[in-house]
Formats: C-alpha cells, structure tokens, sequence
C-alpha cells in the first residue's frame, strides 16, 4: 500500500525546470493564454453528468438553471434545472454523488447543451436571503453522452491511407481548431456528431512538424485561450517535445532490418513469468563495454557485459524484461549537449559523506537522468534515450532495442503510467490534454480541482476518451512496436473496466492481420487502493482484489513486507522480517520488540509468506502457525485479508523493485551490523528464493542478482547516474566483469561458494562495485534515515566483493532453472495448488526461521536462521528424495551440502539456505 511519501518520485512540479525550448508549447502573444488573475478560478460543484441531469453538491432543492456565454455580457442563454433524483442507472455510474442534490434539465432547453459546452457555463440559484448562488459546472459526464459513443470509434492523430495522413483530434468544447503545420495555418473541420476536428492532408506533409491550434472557453483561466498544443495521439517529436511529426509508423523506412519477420522468444503464461524491472538508462551509461550508453542501441551491443548478464538470465529462465517509463517523459532535456552533470570528483570522497548527494542535487533537474513517472505523450518513444532526438530515430531504435531482448531470448515490457499527467490546467506548457479540452481529461474532485493522489495531476480513466486513449496507446505499442507486456502504474486509479478493455483490445490482434499475437501478451500492476477512488468511491476499481480471476495479475505486498520486514514506510529503518534475521539473529532495535513479540511476528510472517508461494490465494487452505485450519483470505494483513487470488497468476511476487530500498540495502538495514558479507550475500538469495520459487509470476529489479545498492536512496527517482547506475563488471577490465557461469557460454564463479573471495581495499575504490558507499543518500526523501545509514556507509565490510557477487548472482540462476525446469512451479489453478502444495511442518510447533514446502515430487527448505537445520517430515521417510541436481552440482557448494535422511525423512539444510529436494 503506498502513501504520499512513497509517491515523492513523482513530484514533478517540485523536480523539473521547464525544458529547453519547452515555450514553445505556448503559442506566443496570445493574451487568452495568460494565467489566470489571482481568485479568478471558480470553484465547479456542479456536476453535468448526462444531458437530462446536474448534480449541485450545496444546493437547495428548487429551481436553478445554468447560465452559458461570453463573460461579462448578459447571459447567451439558460438552461432550466428543476429539482429531481438520480436514476439507479446514474447512481450505479456516480456512486461518489448519490447524496448530492440532483436536478433534471428541462426537456424543452436540453437541445442548447451542444452550444452551451462551448461557452463559459455556470450554474445559478437563487437562495432564500434574495442572493445568487453560483458555481462553475464540471461537464465531463454531457460530454461523454453527447458525444463520448461515436467519439470512441474515431481513429484520432496522425492516420494514413495510401501515402496521405489525415490529422484528427477530438476537441467538443473548442470553439475553433486549426492546424500549424511546418509555421503555415491550417484550417480544421469539425464533425458535430463526434466533437472530432479533422483535416486531410498531402503526401508531402509526412515528416513536418504540427500542433494544434485550439480556441476554447478555459474555466481554470477565466476566459477563453488560444493554445498551441502537441497531439496527444502524436506517434513522434521534435526535440524535448515541443513540435508533432506527421509519421506513419507502418512506413518501411522505420522498420529496421528483419522487423517484419522478428521471431519472438516462446510465449510463457503469465503464471510462469519471470521478470527482470530495469531502467534503459540505468542499464548501460557506466557500463564501458556498451557502444551506445545509456542509449536504445544498449540492447544491440551483443557483447556488452549488461547483454551477456541478461543473455545468461534468459538462459536460466528469466522470461522477461520490465522497462521503466520509455514513453516521452517531460523531466529530462532530451539533447546531450543540454544535460548537465555533477561537478564534483565523487569517487574522491567518503563513503559516508553527505557531499555527493549535494553536488548530485544541484544538477539532478537538469541532468540525463529520471524514472520518468511524469508522461508527456504517451505513445511516442522517449527522446533521451535516442541517438537523436530530433525526429524518428527514437522510433527505429526503440524497435531495434525490442528485437535485441528478443535475440537473446527476453521479452519486452513497459511501465506505462496513465494514470496521471505531467501537468494541467493552461498555464503550463507540458499540459497537453488539458489545454485540448479543458476541464474533461483530469479526474476533479467535488469542487472542481484537479485530484493529485497519484502525485500530479490525476487522469480520468473513466471518461470514455480518456479511457478510449489508455486503450488506443497499449495497442499501438503492441502493433507498432511488437512490445509483449504492459505494467501498469497505479493501476487501482483505473476503472477495472477499462483494463479489460485493454484486454479484450490487445486480444483481438493476431499474428496474421497485426504481426503480433495479442493473447500472449502479459498484463499486470499495482492495484493499490488509496485516494479519491478508494473502495470503489466512483468506480469498480482495478485494485488486488477486483482484478483476482481476470488473467491481469497486481503487485502483491504481503509476502514482500514479510520477507523483508516491517514497511517501506517504517520510521525505524532496522525492523526485521523472515529474510532480515527476526528473532533469530536480532540486531538492537527496539521496534522489533521483545523476544516474544518477535517470535509471535515472525510465524505470522511465516503465514505470510507460505501464502505467497501458493500465489497468494484466497481460498488455499492450510494450518496457520497457531495451529488452525484458514484459508488465505482469513489471514490478516495490516486488517485486510492477505490471500485475495482467485488462481496462480493473479499475484505478481517480488522482494524489491525500484521504489523504496534494495533488496541489499533493506537487508543492510535490517540485518545486525555484525553480519559477515557471507551471512548477508546468503540472506539475499534466501528472500529472492521466495519469490522464484512460488506460484504466478515473480518480478526482481534488475541487479539485485548481483547484490545491488543504491546507497541507503530509498526513492532514486532524480538521483542521477551516481546512485542508481548499473555496475556490471567488478574490475574495470571488462574481461574480468563477466557475471555468469560456464553454461551460460560466460565466465564467472562457477563451483565458488557465496562469500569466497578478496576482501574490498580502500573505501574510495567504488568505481565498479555494487553501489554500496556512493556517499549518503539524497537528503530529500532519506536525510531521516542518515542517523542509521552513516555508520553502514562506512563499513567496508558491506561493500561485497566481485566473487561474492558473481556467486550471489549464480545461485539465483540456478534457482531460476529449477523454477524453469519443474512442472509443479506453473499449476493453473487454485484447485491444483491445493492438490500438490502444502506446509507439512506448519503449525504451533513450526520452527522459527524455516519454512518446508511439499510441492508434487519437490520439497523446498527456506532456512533463513543462523543455524543448520533438520527438518523431519514423518509421512515422507522411506522415499527417495535427493537435493535438486541443479543445485547438487551448482555453483553454491555451502547449498550442496543440503542433505536428506531417507530412514526418518529428515532434510538438513545449511545455514541460510534455501534448498530443493527432489523425489527420485
């Protein structure tokens, strides 16, 4: 669940300075685009939500009327209000405005409303001391019936037919539409049935820069504007946005060599996926062996070491790659030359010092780098990330970084965040959708202002053309660019509706009209349920529970907060999970609580975590610790039933992902400071078992296979290069950086055990380690951590070396492959878990620190205490069970000494292990 503090990556309007040349999104010396005088926005709680009914929160039952025309003049005409109620239809779309007063417009003036909705419109009445009260009128609802049915079936932006682009944008409140094309006018027609503006064009138009000119009635203004504005259908850019191109993306010229018949590696279902979550940047900019750092073309560089590293993930069965924000973002200047860097020499200075995130600070908005969580246009490949962003190379080498993953045999997935905008309202230049149609794109609350509980400024996915362009933009990135998932960001603040509408949309392409098959690609999100649309407030969200059963899997927090510990959100930094040593290996933090109360947690963490190996279902039945029978929705999770699944593949499991801590650097926290570097490498591959080794999919950022750091940065999102870079190799010959196994084709710590190696030298060496050490962490969202992470930092004892990070990452693939490899990991459905899983040692005599899972022909030790541990299972002694061959003979020797008792059915497994068994 998050809070506003774990959506401070997003604060865009305190992060980002206007992009150079981003002015140019306003249209010059036009008075009506000036800002608002102070007080001159009106509050709007009226609510015109169908052509016969207004909804006026603070109204009295009797007559009102709403009032249209130019202000300042005597009113261009009124449309009559009699009090009335809602019809249950209308009570089951606004559910948020049962209990406000309704009034039905008067048949004889609903056929003003198409005039009306292009003018200024307020709602009057008169109130019983003779005064006049009055409100702005919010019209996304009118909008919608009047013109949302036909209006969703237009095809919008830049469309081809023989060579010739017609631009069409939807625009119903506008009162002209013109189109600047290459710095000439361009008059628009408008289709009164749709709201939709259009203009047919010529062939020698492809290629020229446009924007909209749109003159419109703008409530949060106070008058009408003219706004020049970029289309939001746009399929490419000029440099940093500030211009459209007419482009066809079905043109030849864009399709780089083999496009058209790419082979994609074998489809999984969702179930069996296994992601990697890796920012493009991240990726490859510290990365010496890459030609095109921190660039799309990072992907085409076979030989680099990230490629080999991601070669060698694929081959052990990592299935997919999850690529943050790749869409045009606002927050970076997308030409080099314009991109500042820190002038510091940060590698100079102390692991422990607050100097580098200061000098990091002062470049961090204008610099190459961001999450990207702040979208401009959603379906135009991001320019910074291009060899020019001037044009469509953007476009040719997003596709060729798409057929690099498939080549190695990874599928591609994009975090794509409709849920908000980078901007709104018509002051600033990045409000793209708002400046088209002002008032309609943003979900406002009772009073008119815009919703920012997702950070900015909220999108409204439950208008149908908000809603129709969530869909049209999934399935141009599926045809155009052949991507094979989507992660939806925020997906709670979406209608449940409109996902599977997005569903049925990406279902319907097939391989044969479209080049791709539709059915195999994966959906998922975080269906977390906070802020205005909380509890189903306006709509059937798509949150954990509502999306249970539709093939369309949400981020599931239980098992994470178990395994690591406490909350992302913890005052206290050191509290303790099932992976970070509660109650077996305690460090000093009171928060953890007495012994007792650490051992009573960490069962109920136990609870927590044996239901996510199921895939965290609601109706799996099993014995708790304390020795009842429950099923998954009857366990507690902060008050909410922790299993909500309908089957495997509704849960998505994962220990860490870019939000919040690493995995390393929560552990770092977490476990006592007298951890060897062995203890926490083994720690790692413990609480990364939990989640490759269960049921439905499982998501790890990319690195933490490699023990990676981001120096305590709970929230790097601005943290530039420094703290968030990939570092591949562990010498700076790259020779020697390779961070596979020989049968990966790579070479590495094959046969090394976890923590054999060389001791870190000097605190200043941190060029190519894992992170850890780059100084303390940004002091915005972290500087209440330093009092716990500045000791840490200056430890060199927890800056791991090259073979235990290379070991780490060997033992995670060797878990992958066991996963890959095992039947028994991909069951479909609730009924089959329940069948071939169970907890044989799950109850009020249940080890503190162990878990044992009986899964068909596999047993699976999760051992994270100190201590070797015999876990007897009376009802398994006389079979054959043998540790797994792939760990048996696999690259961590400590994990090889795994043991089974055949006589009594004992399974011994060493010390912060996890250990699988296989029946002969």
């Amino acid at each position: 669940m998050p809070s506003t503090a774990h959506r401070a990556r997003r604060r865009i309007a305190a992060v980002l300075a206007l992009l150079a040349g981003a002015a140019a999104l306003a249209l010059p010396a036009q008075p009506g685009a000036q800002a608002a005088p102070s007080g001159g926005q009106v509050k709007a709680e009226a609510q015109w939500i169908d052509r016969t009914t207004v909804v006026w929160k603070g109204a009295q039952p009797s007559a009102a009327r709403l009032e249209f025309g130019e202000p300042g003049r005597r009113p261009g005409g009124r449309i009559r209000l009699t009090p009335g109620t809602l019809t249950p239809a209308e009570r089951a779309a606004y559910p948020h405005l049962a209990g406000y007063p309704a009034f039905t417009v008067d048949p004889r003036d609903r056929p003003l409303a198409r005039t009306a909705l292009r003018q200024r419109l307020v709602a009057t009445q008169a109130t019983s001391d003779g005064q006049q009260h009055t409100t702005g009128v919010q019209i996304p609802g009118v909008l919608d019936d009047l013109y949302g049915t036909r209006a969703q079936r237009a095809a919008l932006g830049p469309v081809f037919h023989h060579g010739v682009p017609t631009l069409s944008v939807w625009a119903p409140t506008a009162r002209t539409v013109a189109l600047e094309l290459a710095g000439r006018r361009v008059p628009m027609h408008r289709d009164e049935a749709t709201g939709v503006w259009s203009v047919r064009g010529d062939r020698d138009w492809t290629g020229k820069p446009y924007r909209y000119l749109v003159t419109v009635w703008a409530p949060s203004a106070g008058r009408t504007v003219t706004n020049a504005v970029t289309d939001p259908y746009a399929t490419a850019l000029t440099a940093d946005s500030a211009r459209s191109l007419v482009v066809d993306l079905a043109a030849p010229r864009l399709a780089p060599k083999g496009w058209a018949d790419l082979r994609k590696p074998a489809a999984v279902p969702l179930r069996r996926a296994r992601i990697q979550e890796l920012h493009i940047r991240d990726f490859s900019i510290a990365d010496p062996t890459s030609h095109h750092p921190g660039q799309y073309l990072a992907f085409t560089d076979t030989g680099s070491a990230g490629m080999r590293h991601l070669r060698a993930l694929a081959a052990a069965g990592t299935t997919h790659v999850h690529l943050l924000p790749a869409f045009d973002f606002s927050s970076v200047p997308e030409r080099r030359a314009d991109q500042q860097r820190p002038d510091c020499d940060l590698p100079a200075l102390p692991a422990d010092s607050a100097r580098q995130q200061e000098c990091v600070a002062k470049t961090a908005d204008r610099d190459g780098y961001n999450w990207g969580y702040d979208p401009l246009h959603y379906t135009v490949p991001e320019g910074s990330y291009a060899s020019d962003p001037d044009g469509t190379a953007r476009t040719v080498e997003f596709r060729r970084m798409v057929q690099g993953l498939n080549g190695i045999g990874l599928r591609t997935v994009m975090d794509v965040v409709y849920n908000h905008t980078v901007a709104s309202g018509q002051d600033d230049p990045r409000s793209v959708l708002d400046r088209i149609v002002p008032g309609y794109y943003h979900r406002l609350l009772d009073d008119g202002t815009v919703a920012t509980s997702t950070c900015c400024a909220g999108t409204a996915p439950e208008h149908t053309m908000m809603g129709k362009l969530v869909v049209d933009s999934v399935v141009t990135w599926a045809r155009q660019y052949k991507v094979d998932g989507f992660r939806f960001d925020l997906m709670g603040h979406h209608p449940k509706a409109n996902i599977l509408a997005v569903r049925k949309a990406l279902d319907a392409l097939t391989p044969a009209r479209d080049g791709v098959d539709g059915k195999s690609i994966i959906l998922y999100g975080e269906g977390w349920n906070f802020g205005e649309a909380a509890d189903d407030a306006r709509f059937v969200q798509a949150t954990q529970r509502n999306m249970a059963g539709t093939g369309i899997a949400t981020f599931s927090d239980r098992a994470r907060d178990a395994v690591r510990g406490g909350s992302p959100f913890d005052a206290d930094p050191r509290i303790q999970g099932f992976a970070s040593g509660l109650f077996t290996d305690p460090n000093s933090s009171p928060a953890n609580g007495d012994p007792h109360a650490q051992r009573t947690r960490l069962l109920h963490y136990q609870d927590l975590i044996k239901l996510g190996l199921t895939g965290n279902l609601a109706d799996y039945t099993f014995t708790d610790t304390t020795g009842r029978r429950v099923k998954g929705s009857q366990i507690d999770y902060n008050g909410a039933p922790a299993g909500y699944a309908d089957a495997p593949g509704d849960a998505l499991a994962y220990a860490d992902a870019h939000d919040n801590e690493s995995l390393y650097d929560a552990l770092a926290y977490k476990l006592p400071p007298t951890a060897s570097p062995v203890d926490r490498a083994r720690m790692q591959v413990v609480a990364l078992a939990t989640a490759a080794l269960s049921q439905g999919p499982a998501l790890s950022q990319a690195g933490t296979d490699l023990l990676r750091s981001k120096s305590l940065d709970r929230n790097s999102f601005n943290s530039g290069d420094w703290f968030n870079a990939l570092h591949w190799s562990c010498t700076d010959d790259s020779r020697d950086g390779a961070t596979g196994d020989p049968r990966d084709g790579a070479t590495g710590a094959h046969g090394r055990d976890i923590g054999d190696g060389r001791d870190v030298g000097d605190a200043r060496d941190i060029g190519d380690g894992n992170g850890f050490g780059r100084g303390l962490p940004p002091a915005a969202d972290n500087k209440d951590k330093w009092p716990y992470a500045k000791p840490l930092l200056a430890d060199p004892a927890l800056r791991p070396d090259c073979a235990t990070r290379t070991a780490v990452s060997a033992a995670y693939r060797d878990l992958l492959r066991i996963h890959a490899t095992e039947p028994a990991f991909g069951l479909s459905t609730t009924a089959a878990v329940q069948s071939a899983l169970a907890f044989p040692l799950s109850g009020p005599d249940e080890t503190p620190g162990v878990l044992t899972m009986r899964l068909a022909d596999l047993v699976v030790v999760f051992n994270a205490t100190p201590q070797r541990q015999d876990q007897t299972v009376p009802a398994l002694a006389g079979q054959p069970y043998a540790l797994h061959p792939l760990q048996a003979h696999g690259t961590d020797r400590t994990t090889a000494t795994a043991a089974y008792d055949r006589a009594s059915g004992t399974f011994t497994v060493p010390p912060r292990t996890a250990a699988v068994f296989r029946r002969g």
